[in-house]
């Protein structure tokens, strides 16, 4: 029985079964849970060999297949989801983690060092912000952030300015942007990253963070990035009940991850995955449903009286440049995205604190609808004056859509919004 569908395959059907082959756990239909910390060798030698295959990359003897050592370095249902998460992004290999921020911080600590520099699309996740502003600040790695990342001219100038303090080692690509949902030009990063090669004799590499609209949406692979993050907890778990992250790419870049990932102990534990490999079967599903929801759910705002602007993908004007990088590089709209109501602060907790079938929580991507207010929450630690810089003030409110009926979503953005 094959663990890997056919190279033909659709995402949909690489959701279900790659990287687990029912052959080898008695024919069960589903994947068991290997909840072993510690796996048994059946001689010495064949434990030396395994350390030397996976330390060194020493093939195996006689091509055996090298055995588990600990589940900190893997286990069975890492591997399973791993094999999954390449297939749907397209990557020769990937690395999962225990979070979506474990698996950024360990990507930019693997490529990253003293001296060298870091540009990046604003607004970004206010947790990677502060790891790249605050914390890696200290280790003599400069960040330089850009707000336009679909405007050539723009990127090439803080690129330069990037490079003139330091060699450029990462471009970091989080589009859409969280929370103001702005499109970022994945192509363009990757002109700009062989251009700054040819000049300062490294290539930076082109890190998109893809968890707004994962790998049914968005393949940042297929555009010429070098690494896709994904933020796994969110669309891909898709049940608000696990914590995970992953990065795919080329085997030679996946690998220092994993090495790195075994000494910070941050890999993605057997029951987050064998919840993973669960969730991953019915992704497509889910993505086409919020989708919808949140389509109508985006125009039905944009006509109220009460509501600012809507920012949505969907609504991208044709003709203009970031539309045209939508067409180009995005297959939907995905669902979520941020507005702005007609008030401050006051009446956006007013018209939090009245929903009664959209939840107040801060993340996204699950079956339930969520609504956050970012300045007082997810970027609550940027400072008030880079957050309104980028278009995050008190009336801006970032909106998951789930899996509701979209009529009874209406009803209750109806009634919350008679607060304001």
């Amino acid at each position: 029985m094959a663990a890997t569908p056919p190279k033909t395959a659709r995402l949909d059907t690489i959701t279900i079964g790659t990287g687990y082959d029912p052959a080898t756990a008695s024919g069960a239909a589903k994947p068991p849970l290997y909840l072993s910390s510690t796996f048994v060798y059946p001689n010495a030698q064949f434990a030396k060999d395994t350390h030397a295959n996976f330390f060194e990359g020493v093939e195996m003897p006689g091509g055996e297949t090298p055995g588990y050592i600990y589940a900190r370095l893997s286990h069975p249902n890492l591997d399973m989801v791993e094999a999954r998460l390449a297939a749907l992004d397209g990557g020769e290999d990937s690395a999962v983690f225990s979070s979506g921020m474990a698996a950024m911080t360990t990507l930019l600590q693997a490529n990253l060092k003293p001296g060298d520099t870091v540009i990046y699309g604003r607004p970004l996740y206010g947790g990677v912000d502060w790891f790249l502003n605050s914390h890696f600040a200290q280790f003599g790695v400069q960040s330089f952030g850009y707000t336009d990342g679909a405007d050539p001219d723009h990127v090439r100038s803080v690129a330069a300015q990037a490079m003139a303090a330091g060699t450029l080692g990462v471009i970091l690509v989080e589009t859409p942007a969280n929370p103001t949902s702005v499109i970022s030009d994945i192509g363009l990063a990757v002109r700009i990253a062989e251009e700054v090669g040819a000049k300062q004799g490294r290539r930076p590499l082109v890190v998109v963070d893809n968890t707004f609209l994962g790998p049914f949406l968005q393949s940042p692979l297929s555009q010429g990035a070098d690494l896709c993050m994904t933020a796994l907890t969110k669309y891909c778990g898709g049940h608000s009940d696990l914590l995970a992250g992953g990065v795919s790419g080329r085997k030679d870049l996946i690998a220092p991850l994993k090495t790195l990932r075994t000494m910070l102990g941050n890999h993605s534990d057997p029951h987050t995955c064998w919840l993973l490999l669960r969730s991953f079967e019915t992704l497509h599903i889910r993505t086409e449903r919020a989708c919808a929801n949140a389509l109508t759910l985006a125009t039905w705002l944009r006509d109220h009286p009460k509501i600012k602007s809507v920012t949505f993908f969907g609504f991208l004007e044709e003709g203009s440049r970031e539309r045209s990088v939508y067409d180009r590089q995005c297959r939907g709209a995905g669902s979520t995205f941020s507005f702005k109501i007609k008030g401050g602060e006051a009446e956006a907790f007013r018209m939090l604190d009245r929903f009664r079938i959209v939840k107040l929580a801060v993340s996204l991507g699950g079956a339930e609808s969520l609504i956050c207010h970012p300045a007082s929450t997810t970027h609550y630690q940027i400072d008030k004056a880079r957050r309104e810089a980028v278009g995050i003030d008190d009336s801006t409110l970032r909106l998951s859509i789930g899996l509701e009926h979209p009529d009874d979503l209406m009803d209750d953005f109806a009634q919350a919004l008679e607060a304001i």
